[in-house]
């Protein structure tokens, strides 16, 4: 919708200070930043530091290049003073892994600064001394730098010491934390109960914001169905309801609150007054035969962010009024539920029909779509059949306001019925494992049709819903719903018919629509009705491949997402972008990163949604995809492909099967307090293996209007140890780092990006082996080569000294691909010292060889070495591949 497109920014996007001039790497104007960087407040251990500086500047004219750059610096609050910034000794330059424009060439500074709790820093430069002084805040608007020191143990074990002023009407409990070096209460006060059908609610002030803090981060509620990040310094101003609310002190420690929802029919989020103070909001839909009515908040303290936010999680967990509900139970004992022990639909490559084929939906649209992806050699495992395929009213003109009449596919798209189609899929492309279906949690956007074939077959009620404040989601005002008494059997039948057609999933989107009725009592009464004959339908018959949309509202979040005792699903993190709107690109790559920093301790697989491989942002897409750890799927329109990004995505096993490199960890933002218009990348962390000996990922997204350059320390990979050498990798140019440590002058790592673009660092754990011929022989296994996420094709990796001298590299892959190894020693060896089997067979030396991007890895082609050897694919759906070599 127009209006819709041109209020994208103001809806979704949160207020900042006006940016600089738009530019690129080709510009002549400097480009720099430092670690730790401009803009931010950075905790740090100690009271000493190296501030780096990177300069990038145009090499055109290097006479004239005589640049020199000053660090204004107040330290613990005392006057300012300006120290000069040294070039940095060449053994301890950043690395750079990256192509660099010819135009352009990095200079690398330092200087030491010692203080006792903080720090505050700025800087001035110039290219020569004829030219004039440039304060970085004019050129750039990059607000100032802040270091604190952390105070390693809490100053207090009383709440109200860190939130001043507590309000005495909360009932405050000090409660034992599962998450490492935390603090943790609830608070708990008491909300009207509904009266009248209308719900109860309390506005209680909880406290000023703690005292001398730094920053904030909230995430908030974006409309009725999600949630959103939100960052902040100065005064705390909530636009919107929060759910998690977070602060960075000035001793370097963290508070966290979190609103907790679906414990006794209430309903809390988080908001601020004119004044900053943090208030909570209580919503009870409880009545006299349900009296306890309670807002919860809990809060965390603690010298790790992610520490504090699983503390709060983790506990939420326990508030459930009773642990399991009925239909918990069920769902326990059933013998209907089944177990699946082929390839699960999060790890093969998809298809979603929502973009690429849109309203004209139809059997032979989904038949020519596939075909076309076929001819292409684009090997799918999973279909997603999106919304128009259902049979639905033609009551007014907007879908929203349509309602759904039966079961069955519509006729006119789908004249055979959903079975014949799924039938037809399945006979022309066998490579397809798994189809799905959207519908809505009510069946349709404007639920059961009242003159349909459901609404005789199951009892139904009329209710009134809110508007649900988007002008894209027009809904109706009266829905038509499935009773209490029969949504149990509706979601049984419904699931059992589409079963019997041949579906193996679901997408059920819209739920937020359960929270969004006027009736306390409709909420009290169905909301978890819906979630559990849902959940236990989707159990039985499809073992929970699940995707759960527009569910990200409390009582979804803490009743269906949260309890380890459901299987997980997959659930997407944020709402839609718009392809047609550029702005909404990169914010929905930032949302998703944003919202996992709390998603990552739900029972959830994070969804990031569909794409597509072909446009100014496909790549940005499919790089925050491959690293966010959750599935990957496209939506390309027919004809319309990028087949060396696809390339990079996914790959074919033994089997023939298309699959994806998901990692192990969920992958979230690693800079909480980062504001979107701050001028930083945004850095999404993940891991992959085992702790310690497993690959940490760093994915970086320039969603900024100007390019780039920022220095990124091994530190800040996720699950790196300061005991482990690594070696990192860039994905785009496959070159690899010297082996560094973290927290050591080498740790350093440049990347340079221009709008629109990524890179995804990997680094990779060494393993020393000594040896009689080389001496210390360091290992590392890289997976896939030309693979956004390779790291993640191994299974398994053991390396062994043999008996007889020789080393043997074990390693279990995924699918096929060209596999790499980074030796140290390699220069000093040749091909021929080395002997390399698939499935216990030798290959073919051709198919092993050095890599042209480093000298120190090697590549084993097994995808060319499989087919040169014709082996029999048919038992296998991994590929085992054993190196050895004379050390």
């Amino acid at each position: 919708m127009a209006g819709y497109d041109d209020d994208f920014d103001a809806v979704y996007i949160p207020r900042a200070g006006a940016s600089p001039n738009k530019e690129d790497h080709n510009s002549v104007k400097p480009i720099l930043q430092t670690y730790p960087p401009l803009g931010q407040a950075t905790p740090i251990a100690d009271g000493h530091i190296n501030i780096r500086l990177v300069l990038q500047t145009s090499s055109h004219d290097e006479k004239e290049d005589q640049w020199e750059v000053l660090l204004w610096h107040s330290t613990d609050e005392s006057g300012w003073s300006e120290a000069p910034f040294q070039q940095v000794d060449k053994h301890n330059e950043p690395h750079i892994l990256q192509d660099l424009s010819v135009q352009r060439i990095n200079r690398f500074y330092e200087v030491p600064v010692d203080f006792q709790r903080s720090l505050k820093f700025t800087l001035k430069f110039r290219q020569n001394p004829r030219s004039p002084w440039v304060w970085v805040r004019d050129e750039h608007g990059f607000d100032d730098g802040i270091i604190v020191r952390q105070v390693t143990q809490p100053q207090s074990k009383d709440l109200g010491d860190f939130l001043g002023d507590l309000n005495p009407e909360w009932k405050v409990t000090g409660c034992l934390s599962e998450s490492p070096a935390t603090q943790l209460w609830s608070l708990k006060a008491s909300i009207p109960l509904a009266t009248d059908d209308v719900s109860g609610t309390r506005s209680i002030r909880i406290a000023s914001s703690p005292a001398s803090f730094l920053r904030w981060f909230a995430l908030v509620r974006q409309k009725a169905p999600w949630i959103a990040p939100r960052q902040g310094r100065g005064q705390l101003a909530l636009q919107e309801d929060a759910v998690l609310c977070a602060f960075l002190g000035s001793d370097g420690r963290h508070v966290v609150f979190l609103a907790v929802s679906s414990v006794d029919n209430v309903t809390a989020v988080l908001q601020s007054d004119s004044d900053g103070a943090l208030l909570a909001y209580g919503r009870s839909d409880a009545d006299v035969d349900h009296p306890k009515s309670e807002c919860t908040i809990l809060v965390a303290e603690g010298i790790d962010f992610n520490h504090a936010v699983a503390a709060v999680t983790y506990y939420s967990r326990k508030l459930r009024s009773q642990p399991y509900t009925a239909s918990e139970k069920e769902i326990k004992i059933s013998d209907e539920v089944k177990t699946q022990w082929y390839q699960k639909w999060n790890d093969g490559l998809g298809y979603c029909t929502w973009n690429s084929l849109g309203q004209d939906l139809t059997e032979n649209t989904i038949l020519n779509a596939l075909d076309d992806l076929a001819r292409n050699d684009i090997n799918i495992s999973t279909l997603i059949i999106d919304d128009n395929w259902q049979s639905i009213d033609a009551e007014g003109t907007n879908p929203f306001q349509r309602s759904l009449l039966d079961f069955e596919a519509n006729t006119a798209g789908f004249p055979d019925g959903l079975k014949a189609t799924v039938s037809r899929i399945k006979k022309n492309h066998p490579n397809i494992l798994h189809i799905g279906v959207w519908h809505a949690l009510l069946g349709y956007w404007g639920g059961i049709s009242p003159n349909g074939k459901l609404a005789k077959s199951y009892k139904t009620i009329e209710l009134d819903s809110e508007r649900s404040g988007r002008v894209d989601l027009p809904l109706k005002d009266k829905i038509t719903a499935i009773s209490k008494d029969d949504v149990g059997r509706f979601y049984k039948d419904f699931y059992a018919f589409l079963e019997d057609a041949g579906i193996t999933a679901v997408k059920t989107d819209a739920q937020f629509m359960v929270d969004n009725w006027s009736s306390a009592s409709a909420r009290r009464e169905l909301l978890n009705e819906y979630f559990d004959a849902w959940i236990i339908a989707s159990l039985i018959h499809f073992s929970m491949d699940v995707v759960s949309c527009m569910s990200l509202f409390p009582q979804a979040v803490f009743y269906s997402q949260l309890q380890p005792t459901r299987p997980s699903f997959r659930v997407r993190t944020s709402d839609d972008f718009f392809p047609h709107i550029l702005d909404s690109h990169a914010w929905h790559v930032w949302a998703n990163a944003q919202n996992c920093i709390f998603m990552q301790y739900l029972n959830i697989i994070p969804d990031w949604d569909m794409f597509q491989s072909v446009g100014d942002y496909a790549g940005f897409h499919a790089a925050a995809r491959c690293v966010s750890g959750g599935p990957v799927y496209i939506t390309d329109v027919p004809g319309k492909h990028d087949l060396k990004l696809l390339k990079q995505i996914a790959a074919t096993n033994p089997l023939g099967r298309s699959t994806v490199f998901r990692p192990s960890v969920v992958g979230r933002s690693l800079l909480p307090f980062a504001g979107y218009k701050d001028g930083l990348f945004l850095q999404i962390g993940s891991y992959h293996g085992s702790s310690g000996t497993g690959t940490s990922i760093l994915g970086t997204f320039n969603v900024s209007d100007r390019a780039l350059t920022e220095l990124i320390p091994l530190s800040l990979f996720p699950g790196v140890t300061s005991s482990t050498h690594y070696v990192v990798r860039a994905h785009s140019t496959g070159r690899v780092t010297t082996p560094i440590s973290p927290n050591t002058a080498q740790e350093f790592v440049t990347c340079s990006l221009d709008v629109q673009g990524y890179e995804i660092f990997s680094a990779f754990p060494l393993v020393a082996i000594q040896s009689n011929k080389y001496g210390e022989v360091s290992i590392a296994n890289l997976g896939l080569l030309g693979k956004m996420t390779g790291c993640a094709a191994v299974i398994s990796n053991r390396i062994e000294t043999r008996s007889n001298g020789r080393l043997l590299i074990d390693t279990n892959i995924k699918a096929f691909g060209v596999l790499g190894l980074y030796i140290s020693t390699l220069r000093k060896m040749t091909i021929d010292d080395f002997m390399v089997t698939i499935q216990e067979k030798p290959i073919p030396p051709s198919t092993v060889s050095v890599s042209s991007a480093s000298d120190l890895v090697l590549e084993i082609d097994v995808e060319r070495a499989f087919k040169e050897m014709k082996l029999d694919t048919q038992w296998y759906n991994e590929v085992e591949v054993k190196i050895y070599f004379t050390t």
